[in-house]
C-alpha cells in the first residue's frame, strides 16, 4: 500500500480505502516485521479506535492530515500511553500530548504507536535499548543498525509502516537513521517545533525531528507542526521567508560547499566515498556551483557536544533517577552521562567562547553560499561491530552531524544512492536557521532528479503538483537590478511573497543606470539607450502570477514595470524609469551595477 500522502488521500477520495482499513493493514504488516524491534508500545485496535472515530464527517478536504498514520518516538508524549525514553524505570503515562504531536492529532493524523530509540536519546546507533525492547534493526539488513536515537521512528517509515514518524535531533538522531534506511529526514531549525511534552536530552539543543519517504510529505506535516509555542520557552516563530508557499522555490543555479577532501572522513568506507563525489556532481548537474571549505570550525563545535559542558544538560534531564537508581540506566549510557555530574561552571563558560568563536567562522561560510552540503555519515556498521567498540564508533556517527544544533543551523539528510551490497547511504544539506523550506525545496529537485526507490517500498518519488503556484506559467520571471537584488534592503518584498532568485546575469549592452535622488534606501534606474548603452548586472527573480499583481503595487514613481533584453536575447519583465525620473539622478553606468556602485569607496 502506498502511504505517502497525497496517494493516501486520493486513494480516500476515490473510496478505494477507508483509515479503518488502513490502520488493519499496519497492524498485519507490524506483526509480520516485528523482529525489527520497531515499537516499545504500538496501540492496541481498542486504542486507536478514538482517533479513527474523530475522522467522521471529516474528509481529506476538511482535516489535512486525514486518515495520515504516523509514529513517535518513545520521548515525545501521548495522551494516555506510557512515555519511557526506553528505561522502564524512568516511564510515566502523559495526561496530555505534547505540544507538536496534539496539532497533528488535530489535523487528522492516526497514532499508530510509540517507537523504539537510544535510552533517554543518547546515542546514533540504534542498539541502545535495553530488554524487552532490544536492538533496532536495519530496513535493509537485520545484521546491521539501524541509526540512532531516533531507530524505530525511522525503520517504521522505511519499511511502510506508517506515512511518516516523528523523532528528536540534538546531534544527528533525526538525520543518521534517515540515511541508514533511505529516507528523508528534517532537522528543524531549533525552537520551529515546540519541545513541550519531550523528554529532554539537551534542553538547549533539542529539536523534534520529522522522518518522510519524500521532501512534499516532510514538508506537509511541517506545515501543520510548525506553530509557534508561547508555553515552551525555546520555541521561536516561523520567519516570514520559510513559510509554505515558499516550499517548491530553490534557485536554478546556486553554489554549495563541500570539506575540503583532506576533511572529508569515511572511516574506511571506500564505497561511501564514491557515492559522496557521486552526489556531489549530480548537485553540479542540478545547476550546482561547488566550492571546498574548510571545514576545521565546524569540527571543533562538533567536539564541544560530548566533550564539552553541554554533556551536564542530559545530566540534568534525569538527575534524579541518575542520582537514587544509576543501575536503571544501560552501562554505555550511564558512562556517558554519569561523569557529567562533576563538570563546573567556569568550563561552561569556557566552551561558550570557544563556541562563539566557531560560529562567528561558520557564519562566514554562509555568507558566500547556499547550502553546505555533506555525507549524513561516513559510514555503516553492523551492530557486532558496535557492540564490540560502542564508544569510539558511535563518535564516528556524529562528525557530519554534532555540531549542527551548537551552531544553530538547520539540516535535511536525504537518500543518495546504495553501496555495493545494498544498504543506503545519504547526504545532509545544512543551511542557517529558519531555512527549513530552502533546504525541503533543494531536496524536491534532488529526489526528482535521482528518482530513487522510497525507504524499502518498490515506489519512485511522483512529486504531486505544489498547492503553490510554481509553474512557469503560473509565475513571472522579474528581473532587478538595485535594492530588491538578494541581500539588499529591498529584497523582503520579493521573498515574503514566495519568489525564488533564478539566475543571476546581465543586461543587453544597451542600457544606462542611475542613482536616484532621495531615500532610504537608495535606488538605481535602469534606462534603455540604444546607441551608448553597456550591460547592467541584473538578478531574475520568479514570482508567483497571484502574487505580482501586489507586488507592483509597491513600486514608487518614478519607477515601474516594463520590458527588459537580457544579454542572451530574452525580454523579461523587470524594472525600469521614466525619463524624467533620471533628470537629478547620477549616473552610475561605468560600475556595471548597482552593487559594485555600493562598493566604490572599497575600490578607491
Amino acid at each position: 500500500m502506498n502511504l505517502s500522502i497525497p496517494a493516501l488521500h486520493a486513494a480516500y477520495r476515490r473510496g478505494e480505502v477507508t483509515p479503518q482499513q488502513v490502520v488493519e493493514y499496519i497492524l498485519q504488516r507490524s506483526r509480520e516485521t516485528r523482529t525489527h524491534n520497531i515499537w516499545i508500545n504500538r496501540l492496541e485496535p481498542a486504542q486507536l479506535q478514538p482517533y479513527l472515530d474523530r475522522l467522521q464527517d471529516h474528509t481529506p478536504d476538511t482535516l489535512p492530515l486525514y486518515g495520515i498514520p504516523f509514529a513517535i518516538k518513545d520521548n515525545i508524549d501521548l495522551a494516555g500511553v506510557p512515555t519511557t525514553a526506553a528505561c522502564a524505570a524512568f516511564a510515566y503515562v502523559p495526561q496530555q500530548s505534547a505540544f507538536v504531536v496534539q496539532r497533528l492529532l488535530d489535523a487528522g493524523a492516526i497514532p499508530i504507536g510509540k517507537t523504539n530509540m537510544d535510552q533517554f536519546a543518547t546515542g546514533l546507533v540504534g542498539t541502545r535499548s535495553p530488554a524487552p525492547w532490544g536492538e533496532c534493526r536495519n530496513a535493509f539488513d537485520p545484521d546491521y543498525i539501524s541509526g540512532g536515537s531516533s531507530s524505530g521512528s525511522a525503520v517504521a517509515v522505511a519499511l511502510g509502516l506508517v506515512s511518516f514518524a516523528l523523532g528528536t535531533d540534538t546531534a544527528g538522531s533525526g538525520r543518521v537513521p534517515a540515511a541508514f534506511n533511505n529516507i528523508v529526514g528534517l532537522k528543524p531549525s531549533k525552537g520551529l517545533l515546540s519541545m513541550r511534552g519531550v523528554v529532554p536530552a539537551c534542553r538547549s539543543l533539542d529539536c523534534v525531528s520529522i522522518f518522510a519517504l519524500d521532501c512534499d510529505d516532510a514538508n506537509a506535516v511541517l506545515e501543520q507542526a510548525a506553530v509557534f509555542d508561547g508555553a515552551d520557552d525555546y520555541a521561536r516563530p516561523n520567519p516570514f521567508n520559510n513559510n509554505q508557499r515558499h516550499y517548491g522555490a530553490s534557485p536554478t543555479r546556486f553554489r554549495f560547499a563541500v570539506p575540503r577532501q583532506d576533511q572529508l572522513e569515511f572511516f574506511g568506507n571506500d564505497a561511501s566515498a564514491a557515492l559522496f563525489a557521486a552526489a556531489c556532481a549530480a548537485l553540479e548537474r542540478l545547476g550546482g556551483e561547488r566550492i571546498e571549505i574548510d571545514f576545521a570550525p565546524f569540527l571543533a563545535a562538533a567536539r564541544l557536544l560530548y566533550e564539552g559542558p553541554w554533556v551536564a544538560e542530559r545530566y540534568a534531564a534525569i538527575e534524579p533517577l541518575i542520582d537514587s537508581r544509576p543501575e536503571a540506566l544501560l552501562p554505555v549510557i550511564r558512562e556517558i552521562i554519569g561523569g557529567a555530574g562533576d563538570k563546573r561552571a567556569v568550563e561552561a563558560f569556557k566552551a561558550g567562547y570557544r563556541l562563539q568563536n566557531c560560529k562567528r567562522q561558520t557564519d562566514r561560510v554562509f555568507e558566500q553560499i547556499d547550502i553546505l552540503v555533506t555525507p549524513t555519515a561516513g559510514t555503516l556498521y553492523t551492530i557486532d561491530e558496535i557492540n564490540a567498540d560502542p564508544v569510539r564508533l558511535n563518535s564516528h556517527l556524529g562528525y557530519y552531524t554534532n555540531y549542527m544544533n551548537l551552531l544553530d543551523y538547520s539540516a535535511l539528510a536525504l537518500p543518495a544512492g546504495f553501496l555495493a551490497n545494498g544498504l543506503p547511504f545519504g547526504i545532509t544539506l545544512v543551511a542557517p536557521a529558519m531555512r527549513d523550506r530552502l533546504l525541503l525545496s533543494f531536496g524536491r529537485r534532488w529526489q526528482q532528479h535521482l528518482d530513487l526507490p522510497l525507504g524499502k517500498t518498490q515506489q519512485h518519488y511522483r512529486p504531486a503538483p505544489l498547492n503553490a503556484p510554481r509553474t512557469d506559467q503560473s509565475c513571472i520571471d522579474v528581473v532587478v537590478c538595485g535594492a530588491h537584488l538578494a541581500g539588499f534592503p529591498l529584497n523582503w518584498q520579493l521573498t515574503e511573497r514566495g519568489a525564488a532568485l533564478v539566475e543571476s546575469t546581465r543586461t543587453a549592452d544597451r542600457y544606462r543606470l542611475y542613482a536616484l535622488a532621495g531615500g532610504p534606501p537608495q535606488r538605481p534606474a535602469l534606462v534603455r539607450d540604444e546607441n551608448h548603452g553597456a550591460a547592467i548586472a541584473v538578478e531574475v527573480w520568479r514570482v508567483p502570477a497571484a502574487q505580482f499583481g501586489g507586488f507592483v503595487a509597491d513600486i514608487p514613481a518614478p519607477l515601474g514595470i516594463g520590458k527588459v533584453e537580457l544579454a542572451d536575447g530574452r525580454w523579461l519583465s523587470g524594472f525600469i524609469c521614466e525619463s524624467c525620473g533620471v533628470m537629478q539622478a547620477t549616473e552610475i553606468t561605468e560600475y556595471g551595477g548597482w552593487a559594485n556602485y555600493l562598493r566604490r569607496d572599497s575600490r578607491l
